[in-house]
């Protein structure tokens, strides 16, 4: 069974195509929270973009950079969020990496985001930077 992404890369749900190349495609979210709300998908399905090959995520963000630049349209004020969630609690909604390219116009349009700070101590920072250094190595 495809998801949604799937089929809009299959030609079987039609989209508002921006851009498309042999590994990404880019068209606007039909859930725009601003005029101008994209997405940028991967043609290699996973949920996780940990899951995608690396060379399959090559083309992400400098596709992303295309779109915003093209939505700002040389205004040097212009102004935008780049979302990627990852699993339920972070919000993702569509099993299929995608990326999310949000025109800002004002305080009432685009995302609204809240942070919640944790308030971690310099010890709990240390000790979580050391851990993830090794893993890295």
């Amino acid at each position: 069974m495809s998801c949604i992404f799937c089929k809009i890369i299959q030609g079987e749900i039609p989209c508002f195509k921006l851009y498309e190349s042999t590994k990404v495609l880019a068209f606007l979210d039909i859930g725009a929270l601003s005029d101008g709300h994209a997405l940028v998908i991967p043609k290699h399905h996973a949920m996780k973009m940990h899951d995608i090959p690396d060379d399959q995520l090559a083309e992400m963000l400098p596709t992303a950079k295309k779109i915003a630049k093209a939505l700002g349209n040389g205004d040097p004020e212009f102004q935008y969020n780049l979302l990627q969630n990852n699993g339920r609690l972070a919000h993702q909604q569509v099993d299929h990496v995608h990326l999310h390219i949000i025109p800002k116009p004002s305080e009432a349009e685009g995302l609204g985001v809240r942070w919640n700070a944790k308030g971690s101590s310099m010890d709990e920072i240390k000790k979580t930077f050391e851990e993830l250094k090794a893993r890295l190595e």
